[in-house]
């Protein structure tokens, strides 16, 4: 038997390259929408027949069940929030329990997974005070179910098994079979595959001595993903067979289109690794097919519009594009119509890239234009799938709004008038910001990028000593987009986004070699592209500053240690890094009444080496600055909390070990009694957010990044504006806390002068540290980076 207790353990980041669009839904449409299967709710709909109407609430509850047969989940949403209510007035709690489960399962659906996670936490409460331990169970599933999808894994884990307990206890196979399938899609987001498929098998039991056809479909399915997944692809197709011949047996309901949806993503899928199987793709058409005449038939617009769309998609990889614009209109329509956005994005995007190919520039444009018209209506509510969040950002969303700027560029290229070419230069760099507001949306997974409300000041205005330079990094090419105190410019760099990224990690691996200059001609190399390009223009203006928007790989290297093949980048300008002037604050630091709150440790806790020399660096910073002080045993968590809820700091110093991954659950502070989570310090320094004077600072100067990990890169870029403060210092890699200590105690001194900017108080420590013999090497003062406001 398949145990009830199992450890998580770390999620890969492993994923497959393929088709766009289909890749991007493969292990979504599997995972994610798939609700857990609630037998006592009977929400097998397609083999059920609707309770006779004895009450409103009942009447309530049938009309939610029709409307989420055929996929109109708004409107089941709708019905059974009004039955919870009145069954809430009858003091009836446990068939308010029952509607507010329902109602989770259909939030989940459509992506708002707060709503969900609210309702099935009220569900549960009453199912607990009732003592209804069928409930109970049903609800902690359901809990386990969602979290797979929005994480962390620990916690799907812990409701999965607890909820699969009590279904036992209980004895009841409909439910234990729902909560084993759903354990089992936990475990292949897991890449735990043999364990997976033990649990799909024992499902597959339970659900065919419950008699429910729909959940034996499903673990088939499943199970061929599990197969797919471990690059078992005989054995996937194999599954996927019994799948589709289990699901064409159901009866017509939104179940059966979804399902054989999937279908036909898998055998498109399996075509590419078992080439001499030769009917995968028109079996993938048929099955698509098959899909469109069963939500034809029960009128459910959204699998429908799915189905007409991935129709339009094996018609694109076909070439047979005519063929491909008609079939991804209809999605189109069939979306708008389904008020089903989450699909219609999808549609218009393939409409662009179609378009694009036919050499219809003009209307592609529009048509990516709408595209993202649609993505930014249902940010907050995109799914992803958790344990594959490159998967679904980075193939489903990044390339939309990347391609819509190379089309914006080649335009712009091609347009002699300098007054026409600027709409798309400022189109494009607006689509740039909403691109790197969508990553860092997607990274910490919650709203502070929303609760940072700046917007784009003009540079001529903030600073006529600033370039913003955005490098855009293509398949083929590389644009500079450089915002200048004169205007936009573009720059085009013949160098394409494989050779750039093998460069910019050889020039990483190198420069935490401090004994070596194997990092010079990479550093070089790096200069001639990024910035020899921008010399006249930064030579004819009077430029101090830097600052970068970097992407991708980029935010991996430190800017500073660029070279000219005479000096360092550092020593011509200033440098700032940000992750979008969208987000960025940009005005100078009040330099009067700076109030500082210092924490860190020079003690070895929780296995970490001890940093003598913190102890240094925080006294540099009390007879600077004076201020409050936190070290070793006072540097706690509820300690960290009491003093930013009572007092009110300018500058916030943490010299404490600080570690940035590509899984933002994984990224930490160290802590004397802890660990210090992303959303412990964004709800810490948050106070200050709407508060005089507001969070100029803050300052992390012993962390560092997964090497070469640039999610992690993009965490540590973003976390001024996860936390609410102004401008962040920040370290890349660790490095030896005595050369911290000198760096930051200088970084400190310059910032007491109230004519020189953030990024020239840095510099200017930089320098200090690059003309001590000890300490030349780019790899000791390279790492501190100045992040988002550089004024």
């Amino acid at each position: 038997m398949f145990s009830n207790s199992i450890s998580p353990k770390s999620i890969s980041g492993k994923v497959l390259r393929r088709h766009p669009l289909l890749s991007s839904t493969f292990l979504c449409l599997f995972l994610s929408l798939i609700g857990i299967q609630l037998s006592f709710l009977h929400l097998s709909f397609a083999e059920s027949t609707f309770s006779p109407i004895n009450s409103m609430p009942e009447k309530y509850m049938n009309q939610g069940s029709k409307s989420f047969y055929q996929g109109a989940f708004e409107k089941a949403i709708l019905d059974w929030r009004e039955a919870a209510g009145l069954y809430e007035k009858e003091g009836n709690p446990n068939k308010q329990s029952e509607a507010l489960l329902l109602l989770a399962q259909a939030y989940q659906y459509i992506g708002q997974y707060n709503e969900a996670l609210k309702n099935l936490n009220s569900a549960l409460g009453l199912a607990k005070k009732s003592k209804d331990r069928s409930r109970t169970a049903s609800a902690l599933g359901s809990l386990g179910n969602l979290y797979i999808t929005i994480g962390p894994a620990d916690k799907a884990y812990q409701y999965l098994n607890d909820g699969l307990g009590m279904a036992r206890e209980i004895g009841d196979s409909g439910l234990e079979a729902a909560i084993l399938n759903n354990l089992g899609n936990l475990l292949t987001t897991q890449q735990k595959y043999s364990e997976a498929i033990q649990a799909y098998r024992e499902s597959m039991e339970f659900a065919k001595r419950s008699g429910n056809k729909v959940l034996v479909a499903r673990t088939l399915s499943n199970s061929a993903m599990a197969f797919f997944q471990n690059k078992s692809y005989k054995e996937s197709r194999n599954f996927l067979d019994q799948a589709l011949d289990q699901t064409l047996s159901l009866g017509h309901s939104h179940e059966k289109a979804y399902g054989l949806i999937n279908i036909g993503l898998s055998y498109y899928h399996l075509r590419q690794h078992l080439s001499e199987e030769k009917d995968l793709l028109s079996l993938s058409s048929k099955t698509f097919k098959e899909a469109a005449t069963v939500a034809e038939n029960t009128g459910d617009l959204r699998s429908l519009s799915y189905a007409w769309g991935y129709l339009g998609t094996l018609s694109e990889f076909e070439k047979r594009y005519p063929e491909a614009l008609d079939l991804t209109r209809r999605a189109i329509v069939t979306a708008q119509q389904g008020n089903a956005p989450e699909s219609l994005y999808l549609w218009q995007w393939q409409t662009a890239r179609l378009l694009k190919k036919l050499g219809e520039n003009s209307d592609a444009l529009s048509a990516y234009r709408n595209t993202i018209y649609t993505l930014q209506s249902i940010r907050h509510e995109i799914a992803t799938c958790y344990g594959a969040p490159r998967l679904s950002f980075r193939e489903s969303v990044e390339p939309i709004y990347l391609e819509f700027v190379d089309l914006l560029l080649q335009r712009a290229a091609s347009i002699q008038l300098p007054e026409q070419v600027a709409p798309y230069l400022l189109e494009a760099r607006e689509t740039i910001e909403l691109l790197k507001a969508a990553e860092l949306r997607d990274y910490f997974k919650d709203e502070c990028v929303d609760a940072a409300q700046y917007r784009v000041a003009r540079l001529d205005i903030v600073s006529q000593t600033a370039v913003v330079v955005y490098p855009v990094v293509l398949p083929d090419r590389m644009e500079l987009l450089v915002s200048l105190p004169t205007g936009l410019k573009r720059l085009s760099v013949k160098v394409g986004k494989e050779t750039l990224t093998k460069e910019i990690r050889r020039f990483r691996w190198t420069l935490v070699k401090r004994t070596t200059r194997e990092y010079l001609p990479h550093a070089q190399q790096l200069y001639d592209w990024l910035i020899r390009p921008l010399e006249p223009d930064l030579k004819s203006l009077v430029i101090d500053t830097l600052v970068f928007v970097p992407d991708g790989p980029l935010r991996t290297i430190p800017m500073t240690a660029l070279h000219d093949g005479k000096e360092f980048l550092i020593g011509k300008y200033a440098v700032a890094i940000t992750p979008g002037l969208n987000l960025t604050d940009p005005r100078p630091v009040k330099r009067d009444h700076l109030r500082v709150l210092s924490a860190g440790l020079t003690e070895s806790v929780q296995g970490f080496p001890p940093l003598p020399n913190v102890s240094i660096e925080l006294q540099a910073i009390q007879r600077l600055y004076g201020g409050d002080l936190l070290m070793n045993r006072q540097f706690l968590n509820s300690r960290m909390e009491k003093e930013m809820r009572e007092k009110l700091f300018t500058i916030v110093h943490i010299a404490s070990h600080g570690e940035f991954e590509g899984d933002v659950q994984k990224t930490f502070l160290l802590t004397f009694d802890g660990r210090l989570t992303m959303d412990q310090l964004s709800q810490y320094v948050g106070l200050f957010k709407f508060r005089e004077p507001p969070l100029e600072l803050l300052t992390l100067s012993a962390c560092e990044t997964a090497a070469g990990d640039d999610r992690a890169a993009l965490g540590l870029a973003g976390i001024a504006i996860k936390a609410g403060a102004r401008s962040a210092l920040a370290t890349l890699w660790y490095i030896n806390d005595q050369v911290s200590s000198e760096l930051v105690a200088e970084f400190y001194r310059q910032l007491k002068d109230p004519t020189i900017s953030r990024a020239i108080a840095l510099k200017r420590a930089q320098l200090k540290l690059l003309q001590d013999p000890w300490y030349q090497h780019p790899g000791y003062w390279s790492p501190f980076l100045l992040i988002n406001n550089w004024l």
